[in-house]
């Protein structure tokens, strides 16, 4: 008998990808990793397992969820922002300077945080996308600045809000609790969900969307075709920073104050929560879905090795860890899928 041949591949035909280089497997994979945590940090110490320890996970994931998802939509149009957590910072100063300083009223406040996110994305927006400056550089420099406006607008101490009623209620508060005593959800969660939502429908079902892959994708053909690459972009960012704003009240209510040292760090642990879901460094690829995953990931790391005493100093080896396996995995799958 003759042995079997396998059909030869059309010409221009590309070869097929493996499901194991794909995006999707890369979620499917981060997921598991998620179940696995969980299971493993439950038999290292019985208390992780705890509702109030549940609950301080997900009160943090809310926050850096919602980082994610601002950091989401740039990374897909190939850029990346390293401004978002002082951003969020300032976003809370302000929050603190319009509510405790000013006196407004609670929505003034929230309506403030937003658009000054939105103000600030616009500016790192323009720099990016009309003065030609790299992202990184870009996003560096607006880092620094808002640092520094963080703690020139607010004196270099922090801002209470003992004096606005209702205001810890934003993050802290429970709407589902009051309803189903037993689920008390912080509200900080439900938000995260609703930008989740909110998000996810722009980049699936909106010209915005389309635009933000195609970015990523090929923007010069994107230009050829006619496009304001510039305002889409420009666009794209805007949208970032006011999400960003909301993670800056959710942060302000949490903590009832407006720290302005805070925010450091937090860009990173973002990034890597981006990255570990599933979204590509190099553009055109991601989900808010995989985004909210790593977000829990990064939310369950963190508290599980605080449970088991970990130092401090090792958690932070451990994230940067993290950051470089999910980055080389991005790597790998690109050049499977390239």
């Amino acid at each position: 008998m003759t042995e079997a041949t396998t059909p030869a591949q059309p010409a221009g035909q590309a070869e097929p990808v493996s499901f194991f280089a794909t995006a999707t497997a890369q979620r499917l994979l981060a997921f598991a990793s998620l179940v696995i945590m969980l299971i493993g940090f439950s038999l290292a110490s019985p208390n992780f397992m705890q509702s109030s320890n549940m609950i301080a996970i997900l009160q943090a994931a809310s926050v850096n969820g919602v980082l994610a998802i601002a950091v989401t939509l740039v990374i897909i149009t190939g850029g990346i922002d390293l401004s978002v957590g002082t951003m969020m910072t300032f976003c809370a100063v302000i929050t603190g300077v319009v509510l405790t300083n000013l006196g407004m009223p609670l929505w003034v406040g929230v309506f403030a945080a937003i658009g000054t996110g939105a103000l600030c994305g616009f500016a790192s927006g323009t720099f990016v996308a009309r003065l030609m400056i790299p992202p990184f550089i870009a996003t560096l420099g607006m880092m620094l600045m808002l640092k520094g406006l963080s703690l020139v607008t607010s004196g270099a101490r922090p801002i209470y809000f003992n004096d606005t009623p209702g205001f810890d209620q934003i993050s802290r508060g429970s709407v589902v609790g009051q309803v189903f005593p037993a689920f008390p959800l912080p509200n900080g969660v439900l938000i995260l969900f609703a930008v989740a939502l909110v998000v996810a429908f722009i980049l699936n079902r909106t010209v915005l969307g389309r635009y933000t892959y195609a970015l990523g994708s090929n923007e010069e053909a994107v230009r050829l075709s006619g496009v304001n690459t510039a305002a889409w972009k420009t666009a794209i960012y805007t949208l970032s920073g006011a999400i960003v704003g909301i993670a800056g009240l959710l942060i302000a209510s949490r903590l009832n104050s407006a720290q302005p040292a805070l925010g450091l760090g937090y860009e990173l642990e973002a990034i890597a929560a981006v990255v570990i879901g599933g979204t590509s460094l190099s553009g055109g690829r991601g989900t808010v879905l995989g985004s909210l995953i790593g977000a829990l990931i990064m939310a369950v790391l963190a508290n599980g090795l605080r449970v088991m005493s970990v130092a401090q100093e090792w958690q932070t080896v451990v994230t940067g860890m993290i950051i470089i396996l999910a980055v080389y995995a991005d790597q790998l799958r690109r050049r499977k899928t390239g």
